[in-house]
């Protein structure tokens, strides 16, 4: 049996047309605020969560994410459908919920422990391993109202690892937290998921969906429009974001000609090339290699602006630019034109595989997209010294002795 199963969820609001301020307005307005739109958060949503599976939830902000997380946690009340849950939930969902910002980090710790699901003996007896974790040693006795959202993020999700569930319900304020912090947490995620436990976790980082998740769903306008291996939910996830339509990504994913049909221009191809024109797939460390584009005009545009961004192995951003970058002068295309875009770089990349990103923007800033085609080509970095870093740069040393 799957830890979480849910089948057909659907959650609406009623979002008053007029609200009133004061009791005032209330009094001589008894009937303004009786008209209401619908928004329909979460729309007849159903999916299977296996035991142990580390399941990733993404879509634009308004999708229908956390109202999912939180009916799953009992937080709302779900309008229609079924929610079964095999195990004890530990939700990390929303900054400050369950916390009292008039006590002190010491106590909120061992109410919220103890309301997770801990005895006070255990929660004493992990005390010090949630302060720790949540680096707030200093901070004990302070008022949680003082505290940064920040602090407020490591107290509550080392709370939240340390309780003994079987499900976890991750929200994307981890966000929050400093770069330091996001790294012991993605840390805790390896050992979580060694041991076998269950997490949903809702996210916009596309790296993080693809360097942990084992599936993925993705919900936009709260309908479910796509699960499937992370690497493919975080493709369709991008494609929404730089203007596919909901249709479009609910069909079968088109082909080149249907692409044409739906946008001012469309990338064809993208590859890598020597620096003598002959496509490669791998390139020895420190040597030269020729990113390419290609790209058909189906309307004509004046200097429209071409990226490229190389992303690493866990979908890290290595190295990412454009022609208003290097201010390359694109010039006029007629509908009809096609053109290759070629941009050579040293490879000072650390050894591995290597996706090329290649996107078409209209003139200006380079932030209204025509499309873009995410990790579209690979090209493996070979050789070279091991380092620990994402690039090896030309670089020396100089000792002068004293």
């Amino acid at each position: 049996m799957p830890a979480v199963s849910i089948s057909g969820l659907s959650k609406t609001f009623q979002l008053p047309h007029q609200q009133y301020h004061t009791l005032k307005e209330r009094v001589l307005h008894p009937f303004r605020a009786r008209t209401f739109d619908e928004l329909r958060a979460v729309d007849d949503v159903t999916v299977d969560v296996a035991e142990g599976e580390f399941f990733g939830i993404v879509g634009r902000n308004g999708s229908g994410k956390s109202t999912l997380l939180k009916c799953l946690a009992g937080i709302y009340r779900s309008d229609a459908g079924e929610l079964r849950v095999r195990g004890r939930l530990s939700p990390f969902i929303e900054l400050g919920v369950g916390f009292n910002g008039d006590l002190t980090a010491r106590d909120n710790v061992m109410i919220n422990a103890i309301m997770l699901g801990l005895s006070r003996k255990q929660a004493r007896e992990r005390f010090d391993s949630i302060i720790a974790f949540a680096e707030l040693e200093a901070f004990l006795d302070m008022r949680l109202k003082n505290y940064s959202s920040g602090m407020t993020v490591r107290l509550a999700f080392s709370v939240a690892i340390q309780v003994d569930a079987e499900i976890l319900l991750i929200d994307e304020v981890l966000a929050v937290g400093d770069a330091s912090f996001q790294a012991k947490c993605f840390a805790e995620f390896h050992r979580l998921k060694s041991e076998g436990r269950t997490i949903l976790f809702v996210t916009h980082d596309m790296g993080a969906v693809e360097r942990f998740c084992d599936r993925a769903m993705l919900l936009e306008k709260g309908r479910l429009i796509a699960i499937g291996e992370p690497a493919a939910i975080a493709r369709r996830y991008n494609e929404i974001n730089f203007g596919r339509t909901i249709h479009e990504l609910t069909d079968e994913a088109p082909s080149d000609a249907g692409r044409a049909l739906d946008r001012d221009a469309q990338i064809v191809d993208a590859w890598f090339e020597d620096t003598g024109g002959a496509r490669i797939t791998s390139v020895g460390f420190h040597e030269p290699a020729v990113a390419c584009i290609e790209a058909r005009f189906n309307t004509a545009l004046d200097e429209p602006i071409f990226g490229i961004t190389l992303r690493n192995d866990v979908g890290g951003t290595v190295f990412a630019t454009t022609t208003v970058f290097d201010e390359v002068p694109t010039g006029h295309f007629d509908a009809g034109e096609t053109v290759v875009v070629r941009l050579r770089f040293e490879t000072w990349f650390t050894p591995t595989t290597y996706t090329l990103t290649p996107s078409i923007a209209r003139a200006g800033s380079g932030a209204a997209a025509i499309d873009v085609r995410p990790d579209l080509a690979s090209l493996a970095v070979h050789g070279g010294h091991f380092t620990t870093g994402v690039v090896d740069v030309p670089h020396s040393f100089e000792l002068v002795r004293r």
